[in-house]
């Protein structure tokens, strides 16, 4: 384990003035980033996770139009929740959005909750989700790690190392904080991140968290993918119907059934499957 790095006041400075001196120049003016509607946040938050941000643009507009409210998502049916979320792929999160929705409304009045602990006790919310919902909702100068912020500090403070956990990376993040404005600092650091993505190859490669991203194409997630299309499609498919449409092998599609019964997102009465309710 390697030291803790402690920086010195102008160490602190001059990194704050690259990485702002970079985002007035080259910000990205994302759709989410003109609200602090919490609402708008959580539905962006869950919409990025494992998604890139231009497949991310077009879905979140269109997601806004036909649920503008996050009651309107608790009321809506899952099958038209999902049938907004293709493309996004991990289906699983729209039904995630949809159950968080239901407990706001029912337990918070509507309101999402301020606070990690709560947000954390939702559907479909982690520890980074919960972080930058109170950071970009709320204004809240709470530290966490993501993608794009690790690229930046493994770039700047680890160079020549490799396996760099996040514990190592977190306290740099605490001390170069921007407290009088979190949210401004945070798109800073993520924007600023994408851009020495492209230029140095992805310093977060030296992360002892990165996976690389198995194939899409003939995986398990393609297979459900297809199985729920196919239902969106036709309501009430036998399992025999789906085997015939999905072209994977009857034993993978009814593997990939089995799980998407078991997260609750289709069900099967009388020998037909549906989209759950």
């Amino acid at each position: 384990m390697r030291g803790q790095i402690v920086l010195s006041a102008q160490q602190i400075r001059e990194f704050r003035e690259r990485v702002y001196d970079y985002y007035r120049s080259h910000g990205r003016d994302l759709p989410w980033r003109n609200t602090d509607d919490p609402y708008r946040i959580l539905v962006s938050e869950i919409m990025l996770q494992q998604t890139q941000v231009a497949r991310v643009i077009g879905k979140y507009e269109g997601f806004m139009r036909a649920f503008p409210d996050i009651e309107s998502v608790a009321c809506a049916p899952l099958r038209d929740i999902l049938t907004l979320w293709q493309g996004l792929g991990y289906n699983r999160r729209a039904l995630a959005l949809k159950r968080a929705a239901q407990i706001v409304v029912a337990h918070y009045g509507g309101r999402i909750p301020s606070s990690i602990e709560s947000l954390k006790a939702l559907p479909g919310i982690g520890g980074v989700t919960a972080h930058a919902i109170c950071v970009f909702a709320f204004s809240q100068p709470t530290v966490f790690v993501e993608t794009n912020i690790r690229t930046v500090f493994i770039h700047h403070f680890f160079r020549n190392s490799t396996d760099v956990e996040d514990r190592e990376i977190l306290p740099l993040v605490a001390q170069t904080l921007d407290p009088e404005n979190p949210r401004i600092w945070y798109y800073a650091l993520m924007d600023y991140g994408v851009a020495l993505k492209k230029r140095h190859g992805n310093p977060s490669r030296r992360s002892a968290r990165y996976r690389r991203q198995s194939p899409f194409e003939g995986s398990n997630r393609q297979i459900r993918g297809m199985i729920l299309q196919a239902l969106l499609k036709t309501a009430g498919l036998s399992e025999d119907m789906l085997v015939e449409r999905v072209p994977f092998g009857a034993e993978a599609v009814k593997r990939g059934l089995k799980q998407l019964e078991r997260e609750g997102l289709i069900l099967e009465q009388g020998g037909h499957i549906s989209i759950a309710q």
